[in-house]
């Protein structure tokens, strides 16, 4: 069960990291729409994933590994921006295919 700062700070990087991505898409995103679905913090604050949904661009993967390899320069920034924290939860970036999965039972459902 998540602590109610862990929530805080899940929604704090998810705006965070959406207005990076935002201000730096033409860099990181390689032209294609990216926003932030989802992020979870571990109980010790030290570990997060961020869920993205990447539109616009066939090779997903692609953009996501770009976006992994700036991730140092995302961390940094939230560093500068969240000067309360003692420490940054590591950034780790995985593509969220629920919307892709959830069109795709749309699909199934509407061939009946």
């Amino acid at each position: 069960m998540s602590s109610i700062r862990q929530n805080k700070l899940e929604s704090v990087i998810q705006e965070e990291v959406a207005s990076f991505l935002l201000v730096h898409s033409r860099d990181l995103c390689l032209g294609a729409m990216v926003s932030v679905t989802i992020v979870r913090v571990s109980p010790d604050m030290s570990y997060s994933k961020i869920y993205l949904s990447i539109f616009g661009h066939k090779d997903k993967e692609k953009v996501l590994e770009n976006i992994q390899q700036h991730a140092s320069k995302i961390k940094g920034t939230l560093g500068k921006r969240l000067k309360n924290l003692r420490k940054i939860p590591s950034l780790n970036f995985f593509i969220d295919d629920s919307i892709d999965y959830a069109e795709k039972i749309d699909q199934l459902l509407s061939k009946k």
